[in-house]
């Protein structure tokens, strides 16, 4: 399995960006699987940010909280975060991977930077 995380870039204070993470590989029913969003800022440790369980619940760092919104297509076997209110804060590079997280599936990322 691997998860391929997409759709970072640089954003003005206050915009938006949409993150997609896609598990290819052999993938042994993606909709039993806990999901999460991760981000890692310079010189912090890596945090969780939000995850979606199998069965749709969705949880959220009270840092991101009413800005930030995890959904999933199990069809797509992708799973999305939707960053609304950025805020220089929020730089970071972002990593999707199972809930709780697996090390062997850390990917790239995506790298977010939020500009004032």
């Amino acid at each position: 399995v691997q998860l391929v995380e997409s759709g970072g870039g640089l954003v003005q204070a206050g915009g938006s960006l949409r993150l997609s993470c896609v598990a290819s590989g052999t993938i042994i029913r993606f909709n039993a699987m806990n999901m999460g969003w991760y981000r890692q800022a310079p010189g912090n440790q890596r945090e969780l940010v939000a995850t979606i369980m199998y069965n749709g619940n969705t949880n959220y760092a009270d840092s991101v909280k009413g800005r930030f919104t995890i959904s999933r297509d199990n069809a797509k076997a992708t799973v999305y975060l939707q960053m609304n209110s950025l805020n220089p804060e929020d730089t970071a590079v972002y990593y999707c991977n199972f809930h709780p997280s697996v090390r062997q599936y850390w990917g790239q990322g995506t790298q977010v930077t939020v500009s004032s």
